[in-house]
């Protein structure tokens, strides 16, 4: 009777509180963003907007309509968190610790404790309060079932019967502890894997009001947990109407803000003038070039627009406005840039290292993947505003060296030459300069593995990773993997969109 053993219907637990859930949803929209702002220091890409290009004034619209479109947009965003986000979950509220509404909250919440403490302590005892909460529990369990739990709901119902609780109280006869028991047991019934060992807790609490107490955190818990199950459930219906959803809410607002297309345009354009020139022809994908119409010199716009989604892992979001059908995924797409970056640095000290060090070394594959490890961590805050890449790298040079000498002890070779050690931490450390060769010569390899991957498709087996990026074929891997999704999903409601720009872009370059 777990939850994990019922996913096929549990979409109905989930709607008990309307109203609380879209405001988790709007929460924890908000949160990932913030959460991302924290990890960019001043002057790295941001959120910041330009001055739109000269183009048709802006409509006039009344409130009404504002109002209306905002909510459309707000619940357009939801939607599109839910589905591209597979790490989505809603999180408990958590108010701040010095904030006005966590003090009033709590001096709500110690004053019901204590008047359901005073109650139970008269003799004889009030059972008010506690019928009240025994009321609520009632229903927060009959929230959780399924249609098809008859029998749950009849035994609820049954021992939960707040008339016949009240008579019992009246006539001395009320065993709260016995009604406790039924709770933690029905909770135990219903609660997810991960909650059993909270449940199990409740049974060592003795003492009347701390006990309940406990049994509204765990139900709070069990709460979010049946609400997560439900985004997860309806995640596949969610994918097959989203698209549709989204495109009409866009719509409405285009007709509201008919010039909300020029930057999609200008990047549009730019990566149709990058691909016709001669430069980047040779670096496309095998048949991925020319149109339908038969003149190479003119790219495809399937290509055109893949071209323009890695513009934008290199976009500069300090000075640059974004498109803006990707709006919504400006953060994911700051993420990614950031993850790569990451890589390429990664990548690059390995490739220098190994090819230094030579096959005694990275054939070691043990010793590889605890480089790696080290390498990674001394990276973690490579975005964060105190971070200086410069004097990281000296560390990370001197650190390589160091791993590399004990590797060659353990193996019985001979140790790292000195001037062979001066070379490498230079070469380590050079990596600080975005212009430097090596680094310039992984961020292209991987560019290009991101290129193939996107025009690949779902076709298997996926593509080849580039000479030197094997050392990272893992996380590049699972970054691409974020990237297709993105770009797809977005493709797949914004196509009209760019179909009908490129249409004008192609006929008159």
């Amino acid at each position: 009777m777990k939850m994990s053993e019922n996913k096929s219907s549990i979409n109905e637990a989930g709607k008990s509180k309307p109203k609380d859930s879209k405001q988790d949803l709007e929460d924890a929209v908000e949160g990932s963003d913030a959460a991302l702002q924290k990890k960019i220091k001043p002057g790295s890409p941001s959120t910041q907007r330009g001055q739109r290009p000269h183009s048709s004034p802006p409509q006039l619209v009344n409130v009404e309509e504002l109002l209306e479109t905002v909510k459309g947009v707000t619940n357009m965003a939801l939607a599109h968190e839910i589905i591209v986000n597979e790490d989505f979950q809603i999180k408990p509220a958590e108010l701040p610790e010095d904030s006005l509404n966590k003090r009033v909250k709590d001096i709500i919440h110690k004053a019901f404790w204590d008047c359901l403490s005073v109650q139970l302590s008269e003799d004889p005892p009030t059972y008010d309060q506690a019928i009240i909460l025994v009321g609520e529990i009632k229903e927060t369990l009959l929230s959780f079932l399924l249609p098809g739990h008859t029998r749950l709901r009849n035994q609820i119902t049954e021992v939960l019967d707040l008339d016949l609780i009240k008579q019992e109280a009246e006539n001395g006869a009320l065993d709260i502890s016995k009604l406790a028991e039924f709770i933690i047991g029905m909770m135990g019934t219903l609660c997810a894997p991960v909650r059993d060992e909270e449940v199990k807790k409740l049974k060592d609490i003795k003492e009347v009001v701390p006990l309940f107490r406990a049994i509204f955190s765990v139900l709070d818990l069990m709460k979010v947990d049946m609400a997560n199950f439900a985004v997860s459930s309806i995640r596949p219906q969610l994918m097959q109407q989203s698209v549709e959803y989204e495109r009409m809410k866009f719509q409405d607002f285009l007709e509201k803000q008919p010039n909300s297309l020029d930057f999609v345009t200008q990047w549009l354009e730019e990566a149709a003038n990058d691909l016709m020139n001669p430069k980047f022809k040779n670096s496309l994908p095998s048949g991925e070039g020319a149109a339908d119409s038969g003149d190479a010199s003119v790219p495809s716009p399937v290509t055109v627009q893949n071209y323009a989604y890695l513009k934008l892992l290199k976009w500069d979001h300090l000075q640059r406005p974004f498109p803006e059908t990707v709006l919504m995924d400006q953060s994911r797409f700051q993420e990614l840039q950031l993850q790569l970056e990451h890589l390429t640095i990664l990548g690059a000290v390995l490739l220098v290292t190994f090819s230094m060090t030579g096959p005694g070394i990275s054939s070691q594959a043990t010793f590889a993947e605890k480089l790696k490890t080290i390498v990674k961590i001394l990276l973690t805050d490579m975005h964060s505003p105190s971070f200086q890449l410069k004097d990281i790298l000296t560390t990370v040079g001197e650190k390589v060296c160091l791993e590399v000498n004990s590797c060659l002890s353990l193996c019985g070779l001979t140790a790292f030459p000195p001037d062979k050690e001066v070379i490498l931490k230079g070469q380590i450390q050079a990596m600080a300069s975005s212009d430097d060769p090596i680094r310039r010569i992984m961020d292209s390899r991987i560019l290009t593995f991101l290129e193939t991957y996107l025009a690949s498709g779902h076709q298997k087996p996926l593509p080849t990773v580039p000479g030197g990026l094997g050392p990272i074929h893992k996380e590049l891997e699972e970054v691409a993997v974020k990237f297709v999704r993105l770009v797809n999903y977005n493709k797949m409601v914004f196509s009209p969109y760019y179909d009908q720009i490129l249409s004008k872009i192609l006929v008159t370059s």
